[in-house]
């Protein structure tokens, strides 16, 4: 049987392009949250879940960092997609046909120079994908939606302008996760894991439990803070590092964080995307 990979929204969402970029052979699931995603690998559904989790232009996904500490699942990879913006129409409209378009209300702002240089009217829409499957059950002539440009082909929908975003770097991370880790996988690229931790209530408690992963050579990649049963004060953090747990250098700075903190979970060991690695454009 096919696996299938899960994803929130609708097919030709970015995250679908993501799936497909990066597992071409596995069935595509769409959800309708990030919750359904979780749940449809957790239910044996689907074998993994592509959930994007920042973007070099908004920053971090919310509503997916608020799900990895109780997924109950294992991070085994990382992806990254390019936000390439497509401008798209119903066959044998114009571009100086398009009175406005339609996309996801975080799409929108990020071709606003392209909107304004054409006069078109954005409005906002639940998913860009999903506007577009809604512009072909429409067949409005004078109507477009700003998607991929994987979605205008998934729909049969005619691209009038591509890369029309503001900012060329723009690209999502994405976490791959599964029901199962497997530690004894290793990448060329080297390896990243991923762990959330909650400090002790000590002075300088973060300061200090940082202090191992520089005496032990340890870049850390990333740190977030997250608010813990509803109170302002940030006392659990996710860190993503370089490095495997059986590393000799991550093990003692692992161990050092420890003194420090009241609780570690690592989330997952994976091997780092060409891109993060720069073998890739």
């Amino acid at each position: 049987m096919t696996k299938k990979i899960a994803f929130q929204g609708e097919l030709g969402a970015y995250s679908h392009e993501a799936c497909a970029q990066n597992y071409p052979d596995m069935k595509p699931l769409p959800c309708r949250t990030f919750e359904d995603v979780i749940n449809a690998v957790n239910s044996k559904d689907a074998e993994f879940a592509m959930l994007p989790v920042e973007n070099s232009t908004y920053g971090r996904v919310a509503d997916s960092h608020r799900l990895l500490p109780s997924s109950d699942l294992h991070i085994v990879g990382e992806a990254f997609t390019r936000v390439r913006i497509s401008l798209m129409a119903m066959p044998g409209a114009e571009l100086s046909d398009i009175k406005k378009v339609r996309a996801h209300t975080v799409l929108l702002p990020q071709a606003a120079a392209f909107l304004n240089k054409h006069n078109i009217h954005p409005e906002s829409a639940v998913d860009s994908a999903g506007a577009a499957a809604e512009l072909v059950e429409s067949g409005d002539m004078t109507s477009g939606v700003l998607a991929s440009e994987f979605a205008a082909q998934i729909y049969g929908l005619n691209v009038l302008a591509k890369n029309i975003e503001d900012h060329g770097h723009n690209t999502t991370r994405f976490l791959v996760m599964s029901r199962d880790c497997d530690l004894s996988e290793r990448g060329d690229t080297g390896m990243l894991t991923s762990f959330i931790f909650r400090v002790r209530n000590l002075p300088a408690a973060l300061y200090k439990a940082m202090g191992g992963f520089a005496t032990n050579g340890v870049n850390m990649t990333k740190l977030e803070s997250y608010m813990v049963d509803g109170h302002f004060t940030a006392t659990q953090f996710y860190a993503d590092i370089e490095g495997h747990p059986e590393d000799e250098n991550v093990k003692r700075a692992l161990d050092e964080l420890s003194y420090f903190t009241s609780e570690i979970t690592i989330l997952g060991t994976y091997p780092r995307a060409p891109e993060r690695a720069g073998t890739t454009d």
